[in-house]
């Protein structure tokens, strides 16, 4: 049907591991020193396990909200003054354990670029990183277990064959004679000064996991990942100087065991560590770096360092490696350093580094995509596909995620504040790869051979060759045979001696059948007492086991319970996240609605405050108010009186005329005395009607004869008391024609018709009033002048600054200021409102 339909048939799935057991993903940060020229720090270091990062100054508002302290949790944090050792015994030392021991591993830096990636990966001399420790571990633990050259040999397909020593020897001699191999020898001197002495004798490390019944090979390549395309660095190619010929790209395959391999890569069989990193050195020579405003030496490509170690059981003889193919194990530690991402405005880049920023970050981006997608798997149940093949570096590493190894991620950071945004994305991916469980591989199987076989068979030889020469010494020892010669058949000599001899011979070997049976049955006793030990110790091993069974059960039920509480826990985490998001609305709107409340009562106190001024003002008018109308209710009172006394004096002037005119005949005009003329003691009080100026000796009336208003027009007496302010505005009155006086006089008022007089005070609201009182000036009878008042005009003048006065100073003032002849007083029945009077004095 496939055939007939044009059909590939569906090959197998992958054999997935029996365990099902997961481990997350080992994440650790390390901290970077800052530099000289840096200024600002946004990192620090909490604990050996968390950071926070502090927003730097002056930093822009994001549109989701300010950038406030956030803290990121990891396995481990290594801070500015950890060394090289440390960092390697606590990330990378494990997974050379599990390569010794037949799993893979997958180590890979990660990071802004600048941030120390290359330094934790490579190191420097004296320092030595990741790459070269975990290469000296490597051999220092399989040294003395390892096959000679070639016996291993791959098959460029992922795969690995087992040769005899002859087939060995003989590629040996093939490639001395026809391939240019790259010589290198253990020898420091010989090293290139630039990764000598990486390591210090006293730092070495060892693993106690090597298999002493197996034979080890190390195979290590190396591959850089440039725009997308995967080149072999180890690839050697006929230098042209004419024209370079470029380096071909390699194509990434599926093998058998459906694991990713790079077709056609190099894969250069080592046996040191020096060897090893000399081929590094020779590769990493090759790796594409540039100058960039951020790092002198910015690396373009993400590199890609494998170390594949073969190892195969011995024989049942432990002499030479077991000829079986299917018994190889085949295990690789990946060393990945992932180019830094970065920001072309802030680097500088032009022409093609800005085509090689766009690809490290679309692959760095699609990592994200990836561990992202693994996450959301995980964590919600979804069957999602993994977009692997979106990029090189993420195909090449799919196997290790699916469960074929145990993954670590170092995140390098650099403190420094201009790198506070890529930092924060670097800690977010880091943050979210940590929640991913990687699939734990399962332990290779375990050969049927004798275990110890390497040095136990050499030595049960050894020991054979001492048997058999102690044997031949027994057989030395014991009695010669004599000569058995028989030269006469009446010899009775010869036999009777060779029998003597042969029993002699024979109570020796009983003897030794004895102590052989006395030796045996002492080893038998031994034996019998060692078996017996052996049996109660296997009945231990057994009990044990079943508790160990027991303990298991318990764990694996514990792991779930553990499961399903982490599970439970991290949606307890996200709906704190939510509750505390709408803590944080709640928190603004409260902080907004307190700003409103804080603002409201201070406008209310103002309110308040200005409420009590206007009251105390109020108050100050009304008690003004109050004050003035009881002075102008006490003025119209005595005014009242007076007028009353006044048309009581008239009366009875007039009765007195008509007394005299009646009771004489002829009346004789008399000049009334001092006393008569004195009018009647009046009130001091003001009057509110119009007032006149009296002659002391008549009453004032009207004359009959006024002087004509037309006749050189009409004078007016300008009368302005000295404590008048001169205000200098328009609304200084110009009288045209007039005599201006500080104090009224009888020359003055006997030259003109009108009078005016200036009067100013402060009214209720604090500004100036000016009042003109104006009046006619009219003659009396006793031939004196008289002012009656007849209109008030009223102007009103705003200062800036006012000087409030009382009208009890004006009063004072204007009291002060008319000293005259004649007194004010008021005209009956007049509708004037309130004056002032001020009293004569007689010259």
């Amino acid at each position: 049907d496939f055939f007939r339909k044009g059909k590939t048939p569906r090959r197998p799935l992958p054999k997935k591991p029996s365990s099902n057991q997961k481990d997350p993903v080992g994440v650790y940060c390390r901290v970077r020193p800052l530099g000289e020229e840096d200024e600002g720090c946004c990192i620090e270091v909490i604990s050996s396990s968390t950071i926070q990062l502090h927003a730097p100054e002056g930093f822009k508002i994001n549109r989701n909200g300010e950038y406030k302290e956030t803290q990121y949790s990891f396995k481990k944090v290594f801070g500015v003054s950890v060394s090289q050792m440390e960092l390697f015994e606590h990330v990378a030392k494990p997974l050379v354990d599990d390569l010794i021991r037949g799993k893979n591993g997958l180590l890979f830096t990660y990071g802004v670029t600048g941030s120390g990636k290359t330094f934790t990966m490579t190191g420097s001399p004296g320092q030595g990183g990741l790459l070269p420790r975990s290469l000296d571990m490597i051999f220092n633990s399989i040294g003395s277990y390892q096959a000679k050259r070639y016996v291993f040999k791959t098959d460029d397909k992922n795969g690995m064959e087992v040769q005899t020593e002859v087939e060995a020897v003989l590629e040996r001699q093939r490639r001395d004679n026809n391939l240019s191999v790259l010589k290198t020898t253990s020898s420091r001197q010989k090293l290139d000064p630039e990764i000598a002495d990486m390591i210090k004798p006293e730092e070495v490390n060892k693993t106690d996991c090597v298999d002493e019944d197996s034979s080890y090979s190390v195979f290590v390549s190396y591959i850089e990942i440039y725009n997308n395309y995967i080149y072999d660095l180890l690839e050697e190619t006929q230098e042209d100087a004419i024209k370079p010929k470029p380096p071909q790209s390699k194509i990434l395959r599926e093998d058998q065991n459906h694991n990713m391999y790079v077709a056609g890569c190099m894969e250069v069989e080592v046996k040191s560590a020096e060897e090893a990193f000399q081929v590094f050195w020779r590769g990493q020579k090759k790796r594409k770096v540039a100058n960039t405003r951020l790092n002198t030496e910015s690396s373009r490509s993400h590199s890609v360092f494998i170390v594949k170690l073969a190892q195969a059981p011995l024989d049942a003889d432990g002499d030479n490696v077991l000829q079986d193919k299917n018994q190889v194990t085949v295990s690789q530690l990946c060393l990945v350093d992932l180019a830094g991402s970065e920001r072309t405005g802030r680097t500088g880049a032009e022409g093609t580094r800005i085509r090689e920023a766009g690809n490290i970050n679309q692959s760095l981006l699609n990592l994200r995509t990836c561990i992202e997608i693994l996450r959301e798997n995980q964590m919600c149940g979804t069957n999602k596909m993994v977009p692997y093949r979106d990029s090189k570096v993420t195909h090449l590493f799919k196997n290790y995620f699916d469960g074929e190894g145990r993954v670590r991620m170092v995140v390098c950071v650099n403190p420094k504040a201009g790198d506070y945004e890529e930092t924060l994305l670097v800690m977010r991916f880091a943050e979210m790869t940590q929640e991913v469980e990687v699939a734990r591989p399962a332990d290779r199987p375990i050969c049927g051979f004798t275990p110890g076989r390497r040095y136990r068979n050499p030595a049960f030889r050894e020991e054979l060759s001492h048997v058999s020469s102690f044997i031949n010494h027994v057989v030395h020892t014991l009695p010669p045979l004599p000569s058995s010669e028989l030269t006469d058949p009446h010899d009775d000599i010869t036999l009777p001696r060779l029998i003597e001899a042969l029993q002699n011979r024979h109570r020796v070997r009983q003897m030794m059948i004895e102590e052989y049976n006395k030796a045996a049955n002492t080893m038998k006793s031994l034996l019998q007492e060692l078996d017996s030990n052996l049996i109660s110790k296997d009945n231990l091993i057994h009990e044990q086991n079943g508790k160990l069974i027991d303990k298991d059960k318990i764990i694996q039920n514990n792991k779930a319970e553990i499961e399903r509480l982490e599970k439970k826990n991290k949606m307890q985490e996200h709906k704190i996240d939510i509750l505390q998001k709408t803590t944080k609305i709640y928190e603004d709107d409260k902080r907004s609605m307190q700003q409103e409340l804080e603002t409201r009562a201070q406008r209310l106190q103002r309110e308040l405050s200005e409420k009590r001024r206007m009251e105390q003002r109020m108050q100050g008018v009304v008690s003004d108010t109050q004050h003035k109308w009881e002075k102008e209710c006490e003025r119209r009172v005595n005014a009242m009186q007076l007028e009353m006394q006044n048309k009581l004096w008239v009366k009875d002037e007039k009765l007195k005329q008509l007394k005299a005119i009646v009771t004489e005949s002829k009346p004789q005009p008399q000049r009334p005395s001092r006393e008569e003329r004195l009018p009647a003691k009046r009130s001091a009080s003001p009057s509110p009607l119009p007032v006149s100026f009296l002659d002391s000796t008549t009453t004032p009336v009207r004359p009959l004869h006024r002087r004509s208003r037309s006749a050189g027009g009409e004078k007016w007496v300008d009368h302005k008391p000295s404590s008048s302010l001169d205000l200098g505005t328009v609304l200084q009155p110009v009288i045209p024609n007039a005599i201006q006086v500080s104090a009224p006089s009888e020359k003055a008022l006997s030259k003109c018709d009108r009078y005016v007089l200036t009067h100013q005070e402060v009214s209720s609201d604090g500004e100036i009033q000016t009042k003109l009182i104006k009046g006619e000036v009219i003659k009396t009878r006793g031939g004196g002048q008289a002012v009656q008042f007849t209109d008030i005009e009223t102007l009103k003048q705003e200062m800036t600054t006012v000087t409030r006065y009382t009208n009890n100073t004006f009063g004072s003032q204007c009291v002060s200021s008319l000293q005259c002849a004649v007194a004010l007083e008021m005209r009956a029945g007049s509708n004037m409102g309130p004056g002032c009077e001020h009293h004569g004095i007689n010259k």
